[in-house]
């Protein structure tokens, strides 16, 4: 330490205030605590690190080359001289900052006034920190339900909209899974639709039985938040072994139950904070009545196309067919009162030709009385799904090209390969930073390296890559 302690005191209360990103926040306090004392160890143990998702805090290193850990509390090594000072965050606790090993020399009380104050400003930064972080947070689930609100809003039938509410959550509480699960005639709830990085279809049909605690709850309209599915026992779905920490939270709107979201996280994984379950929560709110709205645009524009498809069934029917029965008859009775046989031919073929006209227009008309069946979810049309549903996350859309007849080339069994290649890359380039820009690609006309066709998939982004270079290309290719 140098005479004067204000120096290094000020450059060390204005470094840990420097970033506004809480990981990084706490590691300049470690660092600065070391480097006001000449400790050659520090760490910063968190009082509740689930609260921030600080389980997991790795160990860096002090300007000096000595390794600082930031750990739980309990594993600082054993010396006869250490020094403790808790870090409080308005009122609360945070956490408490540990140094030892100063050599020869012990702590002073110049040293523990030093970091008393250092902790002070401590305090102060992770607060900031922590505003900074809900802030980022809340907008980015804000954007994520304001564009689950613009697709469900679109066209697209009712499995579709849940599929993009599950897409959509999924990616923003960065969880392994997005479920959504419906009532069912027995009293239970059974899982509709996933999404998940792999296949879900072994999930999708898991039901929860009548009379769990858990479902108790959601038909009340009350939100589960579970620590750990695989030993919880309120959870029984034989899927709950895959996963840890999670969410499940009603679909309400206007008193009606349309279903629940659930949100898994791996085993393992940190759990949710209390600034994830709020806007978890209220984003399931917007969701629930952006699906009743879209449910009943949806209804309304199905009332106009019955209405539309009756005026023209009764216009073809009063006047098309009608016309062509009435020239029919004339025909008919042309032929009956003419002699030449070449004219009695043409006259027969002329009516034949009309009667069978009245026959395909009378099916038309049954057609049409018919409701429309939901379009088919085409291969292109899921690829420019998991681009979408990455918007949500991203801020902005990935660009997505096709070459090639995919629809007709690529089987089915490879387009789920694909997608789930696709959900990885897309995944992967979202956590890169500097990411503005990405281009999927899905080339159905591609020859592999052995000469056999096969479709190949390279998604793009132009972040920074772990070598330090910008740009990362991702390639998946398979045989047709």
């Amino acid at each position: 330490m140098t005479d004067d302690p204000l120096p290094p005191l000020l450059e060390a209360v204005l470094g840990v205030g420097t970033d506004l990103e809480l990981r990084t926040t706490l590691q300049h306090i470690v660092d600065a605590a070391a480097d006001l004392t000449g400790a050659r160890y520090a760490a910063l143990g968190t009082a509740d690190p689930g609260q921030d998702g600080l389980i997991e805090l790795l160990p860096q290193t002090s300007s000096g080359g000595t390794p600082i850990s930031l750990r739980s509390p309990g594993t600082a090594p054993c010396t006869a001289v250490s020094l403790t000072v808790p870090i409080r965050v308005q009122d609360e606790e945070f956490g408490t900052l540990h140094l030892a090993d100063k050599g020869k020399d012990p702590f002073t009380a110049e040293d523990e006034q030093l970091l008393h104050v250092l902790a002070a400003q401590a305090g102060i930064a992770i607060g900031n920190a922590r505003l900074y972080e809900a802030a980022r947070q809340r907008e980015r689930w804000i954007e994520g339900a304001a564009a689950v609100t613009t697709a469900l809003l679109g066209e697209g039938s009712a499995t579709d909209a849940l599929t993009t509410v599950a897409e959509r959550a999924r990616l923003l509480a960065d969880a392994s899974a997005g479920v959504i699960l419906q009532p069912t005639e027995e009293g239970g709830m059974e899982i509709v639709t996933a999404s998940t990085y792999d296949d879900p279809g072994d999930i999708v049909g898991t039901t929860i039985a009548p009379g769990s605690p858990v479902l108790e709850q959601l038909l009340g309209g009350e939100p589960v938040f579970v620590d750990d599915s695989a030993t919880d026992p309120r959870m029984t779905t034989p899927v709950r072994h895959r996963f840890g920490p999670s969410m499940m939270l009603p679909l309400q709107a206007g008193g009606r139950l349309i279903g629940t979201l659930a949100l898994p996280r791996r085993r393992g994984d940190r759990p949710y904070t209390s600034v994830e379950r709020l806007l978890a929560v209220q984003f399931a709110s917007q969701a629930a009545l952006a699906l009743v709205l879209a449910d009943a645009q949806h209804s309304r524009e199905l009332l106009a196309v019955f209405e539309d498809r009756d005026r023209i069934a009764r216009d073809l029917h009063d006047l098309v067919v009608q016309r062509l029965f009435a020239t029919g008859m004339m025909l008919e009775s042309t032929q009956r009162r003419s002699g030449a046989d070449d004219v009695r031919e043409t006259l027969g073929k002329a009516v034949d030709e009309l009667q069978s006209t009245i026959q395909e227009v009378r099916t038309t008309i049954f057609a049409l009385q018919q409701p429309p069946a939901d379009a088919p979810t085409t291969f292109r049309g899921k690829v420019l799904r998991e681009t979408a549903g990455a918007a949500a996350l991203l801020g902005f859309a990935p660009s997505a090209q096709f070459t090639g007849a995919v629809e007709s080339r690529v089987p089915e069994q490879t387009a789920g390969h694909l997608l789930t290649a696709l959900r990885r890359a897309l995944a992967a380039a979202s956590r890169r930073s500097g990411v503005s820009r990405i281009e999927v690609t899905v080339d159905a006309t591609a020859t592999l390296p052995d000469g056999r066709e096969g479709v190949r998939l390279t998604v793009y982004d132009d972040g920074a890559a772990d070598d330090g270079s910008t740009g990362t290309t991702v390639t998946w290719q398979a045989p047709l």
